[in-house]
């Protein structure tokens, strides 16, 4: 047993490697970086740095003076401290709480009676309890007879964020590795479902708000759910949209705008970008330097007809088979517009040419990478001499007003081919005879404004716009509406979203979780067999660099700087089609922000931590019912959240202990051998060797699952009250809450090759961690040197 007294360390060869000793040179951890206000070093030295609810500040400047005097010394009483309080609150567990009998209510267990433990005594009623469940159970995921597919959601992008194509390229690497699951399925809710339905109940409450900014927010999502509305206003505000951008051929009243004039206001007010995208973001070729600055990137764009591309000829182009559904989605749209029959195929054909045209040019974003046509940096004076059918100056300085641009500019390329041939495509449109009158240049901006505008219009154009999706082998599933509303909501009104989402939150709660797990996790690293010394040094280094925080309100808007903020935005209850511009030119706003500033807004809808460069950041998404709420018993709340939050620190640093620790290998294998031992009877037959990946993440969430469960320890051992919900309190509630977290929302539970609730049993098959011994008990099939 370990020297924390509750973690299962796998049995050690006598060949094994040892593992070297925690003080030996090793800097001590940085304060964790949970507080708003900076304390004084007289404070810090008062301060217990163990201490819950008053997490620390590293205070920088007095480490570099004082050099923490005698690092080893000062770490290895922080690391005794810690270990002294954690068995201390194991003692208190094992005397006061093992002997109250197989899980019910102690005499001095109080039920907890809030409306949220009684929603989540309902919740807890109708899922199944691991205990009672023999091995067999534990064949099939969650005991069903198929896998439950988890597969991540897509990301919704939100304007104005860095959208660095490397970054594309590797989550789009992982969409397809991951199985799509519908939105709107509610039997297996993961972690973005769960935070949208939260921030459902909030914009959908009659409790009335004095900011005025709140009000905006709240009327803009229910202006999109009034569809009523939308249908009985049809293509008609679209129509009178172009008539502002003077009018087009297609209706026979164009009054010949200029082409760049037209291209400008489009990328302005209403974020269309028909010809090229822009993105913001930094210089990976200035990441050794550490230098901050974003720099405007210009990519190809994303063309609405379907291309592919040729890797014999190394060419894009249209798919032939979709010509034929595209030709006809696109009629459809000019008849919802009120396009003459006689006209609809003369303007639909010179759209498909140019559109087809400019995806000959355009290449995938792995073959640009191959090329090193990435990142490839000049000023806005040459590009204006390489590609000069569009005036670069001019176009850029409208996408970014008002920030002042200057032809020695940088900016950052990621297809120069495609610019240049885009912009000889654009002049040799600009200047034929023939098609003097057809204004096709015109025509293709405005479906492609149409195309930005398409979740503001009626039902037709989202209909067919969705035949067509499925005409190519797409598999569209129906999302419902108010998730679609609460996602528009966020990408305009994010900043009022994390205002109202940090009023609901505890943070003295989840600060003190955050807290205990990143010193649990600690704790577990220290027990790890590593295969160097220096390994170990650069890895525990990288750790303490790396404090845990939330976001401090000094990073939320307050009332006041909101209302200030959406003081020139106007929002109809039922206009949504009037509202959906005013969030396009939001967009612009946040995306000039983001080149002016060098700062980039945190996501609220994110619901993993991730780290940043002033240490690990958690997202308060993670902090929502059922998976917390400040008046469950801690029990759930390590259960559940804690244990994502060591799953998801885990995550982060896998590949450094995979690479130089052996130990989780050796753990992995005897998860899996007590598994397929427990299952045996079963008679299904498995693979009696793991895959790495699934090796990883057995260990990974057999180790997350120990340092929820120390972590939980310690705050027993700080605070020893706790309460109980359906007659359930401490380590068993605990485990129950795990066992449903688990089933319905693990995001990564198509990477585990067994239950997940099957380490239960594992856990409990060390002599008194338990009070309740599970039905597929563990006990008989091996002794105490065989714990994992």
């Amino acid at each position: 047993m370990s020297q924390t007294s509750i973690e299962l360390q796998p049995q050690q060869s006598d060949h094994s490697e040892p593992r070297p000793e925690p003080e030996s040179r090793l800097q001590p951890p940085p304060q964790l970086q949970l507080t708003e206000q900076p304390q004084s070093s007289h404070q810090l030295q008062e301060q217990n740095p163990l201490q819950p609810g008053e997490p620390q500040l590293l205070n920088t400047e007095r480490q570099e003076k004082s050099a923490w005097v005698t690092p080893q010394r000062l770490f290895g009483l922080l690391l005794v401290l810690f270990i002294g309080i954690a068995i201390l609150g194991l003692v208190y567990y094992l005397h006061h709480i093992l002997h109250t009998g197989s899980g019910n209510i102690a005499a001095n267990v109080t039920p907890c009676v809030s409306a949220a433990c009684q929603w989540a005594a309902a919740r807890l009623s109708m899922s199944t309890d691991p205990f009672a469940q023999p091995c067999d159970y534990f064949v099939s995921i969650c005991g069903s007879k198929g896998l439950k597919s988890k597969g991540r959601q897509r990301s919704h992008g939100i304007p104005g964020h860095s959208q660095n194509p490397i970054e594309r390229l590797a989550e789009t690497d992982k969409q397809n590795k991951s199985e799509h699951r519908r939105l709107g399925e509610d039997t297996t809710l993961s972690r973005k479902t769960l935070l949208l339905q939260y921030l459902r109940g909030i914009l959908e409450t009659n409790q009335s708000s004095s900011s005025s900014a709140v009000q905006k927010t709240k009327d803009f999502y229910h202006s999109c759910l009034d569809t009523r509305s939308l249908e009985a206003a049809g293509a008609e505000p679209f129509l009178r949209l172009i008539q502002k951008l003077g009018g087009w051929a297609v209706s026979g009243q164009w009054n010949r705008t200029d082409f760049n004039y037209t291209l400008g206001l489009l990328m302005r007010e209403y974020e269309t970008f028909p010809f090229f995208n822009l993105y913001v973001g930094k210089d990976p070729n200035e990441a050794a330097s550490n230098r901050t600055k974003r720099y405007i990137q210009i990519d190809q764009p994303d063309l609405l007809i379907p291309i592919e591309w040729n890797s014999n000829t190394q060419k894009s182009r249209a798919k032939t088979e979709t010509l034929r559904p595209f030709l006809a989605s696109c009629q459809s749209y000019l008849a919802f517009l009120g396009s003459p029959p006689s006209m609809r195929m003369l303007h639909v054909g010179t759209f498909i040419s140019l559109s087809s045209e400019l995806a000959v040019a355009a290449s995938p974003l792995q073959y640009r990478l191959s090329k090193g046509q990435l990142y490839q940096r000049m000023t806005i004076r040459d590009l204006q001499s390489q590609a000069p059918a569009i005036d670069w100056l001019g176009c850029l300085e409208a996408a970014f007003h008002p920030l002042s641009l200057t032809e020695d500019d940088h900016v950052l390329l990621h297809n120069l081919p495609y610019i240049i041939q885009m912009s000889r495509i654009i002049n040799k449109w600009l200047h034929k005879s023939e098609m003097s009158n057809s204004g096709t240049l015109h025509t293709f901006m405005v479906l492609n404004l149409l195309h930005t505008l398409m979740p503001a219009m009626d039902f037709r154009f989202s209909e067919t716009a969705r035949n067509f999706s499925l005409a190519l082998g797409n598999i569209e599933e129906e999302v419902p509406r108010w998730k679609r509303c609460i996602l528009e909501t966020e990408r305009g009104f994010d900043s009022v979203l994390a205002h109202l989402l940090s009023e609901t939150t505890s943070r003295r709660e989840t600060e003190e979780i955050v807290e205990n797990v990143f010193f649990a996790f600690i704790s577990k690293i220290m027990d790890l067999r590593w295969k160097d010394q220096n390994s170990f040094q650069r890895f525990i280094d990288k750790v303490y660099s790396s404090p845990p925080r939330l976001l401090s309100s000094k990073e939320i808007s307050n009332e006041d700087d909101l209302d200030l903020l959406f003081s020139e935005v106007t929002v109809s209850s039922s206009g949504f089609f009037s509202n959906y511009l005013q969030l396009l030119s939001l967009w612009q706003k946040r995306r000039s922000k983001l080149l002016a500033t060098q700062t980039e807004d945190a996501d609220i809808l994110s619901v993993a931590p991730s780290l940043v460069s002033n240490g690990l950041l958690f997202p308060m998404g993670m902090f929502v019912p059922p998976l917390f709420h400040p008046t469950y018993p801690k029990a759930m709340n390590y259960g559940a959240v804690g244990f994502l939050v060591a799953k998801d620190i885990f995550h982060l640093f896998l590949p450094e202990i995979y690479s130089h620790s052996p130990t989780m290998r050796a753990v992995g294998e005897c998860v899996w051998t007590h598994y397929l031992k427990a299952t045996e009877k079963a008679g299904q037959v498995r693979a009696t060797i793991l895959p790495t990946a699934r090796q990883e993440e057995v260990w990974l969430q057999y180790s997350a699952l120990q340092v929820a469960l120390q972590a939980y320890h310690q705050s027993l051992s700080q605070n020893p009250a706790d309460t109980s919900v359906s007659g359930l309190h401490h380590t068993q509630l605990f485990f129950r809450s795990f066992s449903q977290v688990s089933c319905d929302t693990d995001p990564d539970g198509e990477s585990m090759p067994l239950d997940a609730s099957f380490l239960i049993p594992v856990m409990c098959s060390q002599t008194g961690l338990c009070s309740t011994s599970p039905q597929c008990s563990l006990k008989t099939q091996q002794d105490k040197s065989q714990a994992c």
